[in-house]
Order: structure tokens, then sequence, then C-alpha cells
């Protein structure tokens, strides 16, 4: 277990790096936390979980949404602001959900009828309903376009509708906006291009950047491009419209980091672009790559999920693997904080299903329908009814029944 010192000494690069400290948007407060957990009794099944900056979300199999960990924007939901949450809490409002995404401090999710809402920190418009008011329960997105999908990144929000058009809303400081402007809008705006999208990812980043697949399986990617996340094999800063990812692959799914991205092709493989200092694009190298690089060892993907800093994946067999920073845990191979620069298989023997990498913990569900978190947990962002500054989950632990 690494020392006190250490994690304050990390914490203050993690915050560097995230979007949450920067100038230009408000300051967490510190964590009001509950001084005692009641015994959870009601038990849940996961369809999906969604790990943020410093809060978890997960959509049950029958279309309830719970959340926790920080809440000091309302990003849990819940009707309120401010304490944190140390196990799941049912948000208000009575909606169901499809899906959900954690951003670094608001959430957004898609119901059942394809009507998209927000909620949280919203000082750069993230959350689309036309003002910078922070929001503690779900908002309607602005408009009556109808979604599949909605992505909360750093700053800015992006979501692909039922005819397959992308759509972006905040903060629009790097082009991640991808309408060819730099202007941050209140609304959803549409992508440059008119080009039909199956997923489109945010980063999460304050150096913001958003990739997309295409329904005939291409990736592109757009804003800052200052590590090569962009994966277009220039070091051009900022692309304000969609760029082709080089290398001609054919891709089934794509997410977006901090200062990297990384997909699945359709023949199952994983390949990362971008700030590889830390060993996050996973092919055994420290380094910038400004164009896609395969991961080593291997594998074949269904999907990856990346965090803040850090990058995971489920393979065909639903065997997890991580790689990157593992300052607080979160590659959860029992071990921090040294990071890896290659695939390291999550500990434990658990199957998952899906994963979701936070800003420095990571979530996954099994194919039962369990949810386990690892990583930082100062805030109660793992979800089992516990927190500490200085003792983090380096291996998946269960997240607690909600009450």
């Amino acid at each position: 277990m690494h020392t006190p010192s250490f994690l304050t000494t990390t914490a203050l690069l993690l915050a560097a790096l995230g979007c949450r400290d920067d100038d230009e948007s408000p300051m967490e407060p510190a964590p009001v936390l509950p001084q005692a957990t009641a015994t959870a009794t009601t038990v849940v099944e996961y369809w999906q979980v969604s790990a943020g900056g410093a809060h978890t979300c997960g959509v049950t199999t029958d279309s309830r949404t719970f959340c926790w960990g920080n809440n000091w924007a309302g990003q849990l939901g819940g009707g309120s602001s401010g304490s944190s949450e140390l196990i799941p809490t049912l948000i208000t409002g009575g909606l169901q959900f499809r899906q959900v995404s954690a951003g670094s401090s608001h959430t957004c999710g898609v119901t059942p009828s394809n009507e998209a809402y927000c909620w949280g920190a919203n000082e750069s418009g993230q959350l689309g309903d036309g003002t910078t008011t922070n929001r503690a329960t779900p908002t309607a997105i602005s408009g009556a376009r109808q979604f599949r999908q909605v992505e909360a990144g750093s700053r800015h929000t992006c979501g692909v509708t039922t005819d397959n058009l992308a759509f972006c809303w905040g903060d629009n400081e790097y082009g991640q906006l991808g309408d060819g402007t730099t202007t941050s809008r209140l609304v959803p705006r549409a992508v440059a291009g008119a080009r039909r999208f199956r997923q489109v990812v945010a980063g999460a980043h304050f150096w913001s950047h958003t990739c997309g697949v295409t329904t005939e399986d291409r990736a592109f990617c757009w804003g800052s491009n200052s590590y090569g996340q962009l994966g277009d094999s220039t070091e051009v800063a900022l692309r304000l419209k969609p760029t082709r990812v080089a290398g001609g692959l054919r891709v089934r799914q794509i997410d977006a980091g901090g200062l990297h991205t990384c997909a699945v092709t359709t023949s199952y493989r994983a390949f990362c672009w971008g700030n590889g200092g830390a060993g996050a694009i996973g092919n055994g190298k420290r380094y910038l790559s400004f164009w896609p690089r395969a991961v080593a060892g291997g594998l074949y993907f269904n999907r990856v999920s990346l965090g803040e800093t850090h990058s995971c994946g489920v393979t065909t067999s639903n065997r997890a693997y991580c790689w990157g920073v593992n300052a607080y845990g979160q590659l959860g191979d029992g071990t921090a904080p040294y990071s890896k620069p290659r695939p390291v298989a999550v500990a434990g023997g658990l199957y998952f299903k899906q994963l979701s990498g936070g800003s420095a913990h990571t979530c996954g569900k099994t194919p039962a329908g369990k949810a386990y978190c690892w990583g930082a947990n100062s805030d109660g962002r793992v979800g089992d009814g516990t927190w500490s500054q200085i003792a983090p989950r380096l291996t998946p632990v269960p997240v607690s029944d909600p009450l």
C-alpha cells in the first residue's frame, strides 16, 4: 500500500490533468460524507455502469438509475448537491433510463422513449438545457430530438440521434463540438459533415476531444490534438471538424480518455493512440503516438473503456484487462502505484460483460448483472459503503445494494 504523502502528490497531479480544477471551472469543495452507512436491503441487477470523474452511475435491468460518489454539483441526480453518497442512491423524478453516462461532474441519460436528460455541473452549458445553471435533478435537453446514445465528457456532451446524426453541446474552446467553430453552445449543435454515426464519445480532459464511429465502421475524431489523441498522424493542434483517424482501420467501437483514444476493430483487436507517456496506449511503450498502435498481448476485445489516464477492455471471453496509470489501483490487478504499459488481468477471476473507466477508478458489471468497482475511493465512488483518502481499492469490490 502506498503512503498518504504519495497519494497527496498524485492527487495534485491528477487534478492538474483533469478539468475539475481548471481555472475556468469551479473548484470542487471537500465532500461532506455521512458518518455511518445503513444496511442495504434492495437487491438490484445492473444493465450498465458508468464511471465518471469522482462519481458512478448505473442502470438496472428494470430501467432504474442509481448514482453514488461525489455530488458537489448535483451529478448524482438525487435533488440536492454537496453531500457524497457511499452507496447507490436512486435518482429523483421517477424517470426510467436505458443508458447513462457519467462525465467529470455531470451525468446524462437516455430514456426508453429516446428522450435525453442531463444533470449536475453546467458551467459551460454541458447539460444542454439552454442555461449555465447546475441541476440536481434530471433536466430535459433542449429541442425535440430523439437520441439513441449520449456521452458526458469533461465540460461537453455529445449524442447520436435515432437517425444516426451526431450533436454536441457545452464547452467548445478546443473545437470538441465539431461544428467548425470554437464557440460554446448551450443547446445541441449538429456536428459538421452530416455523417451518419453509430457512436460518439466525449473526452475527459479540459483539453478535450471527441471521437465517433460511423455506420460504415470508420473512425473520426475532432477537438484538441495536443498529444496526438485525434490519431490523424499529424501534430495539428486543433481540428474543428471531424477528421479521419489514420491507418484505414475498420472500427466497431471507440472510446476517448483524457489525452488518449482507443478503439476495437471489426476483427476484435484493440488499438490506441495519443498520450502513452504512462503506458495508456498499451503497446508496451511510453511515448506519444499520433496514429493508432496495436495493444500488446494478442488479446481479442469486445469493447474498450478509457479513464483519465488508464485504459481497460473486456475480451471476447468476458475477461477484464487494464493498462496505463495505476496510482490508485484503477487497473485492478492488486498493485499500486506503478503504471503498466501492457494489459494486465484484473484480479479476482471475475467475468465481466462491460467496463467503464473513470478519472481514477474503474467499474464493471458481470454477465449476471452484479456491479464491481476498484481504484480511488476518497468520496465513495466505488460504492461499497466506505470511503478512504489513503486506502484505495486495489482489486474489484462489489457495489453495495441500495437501501
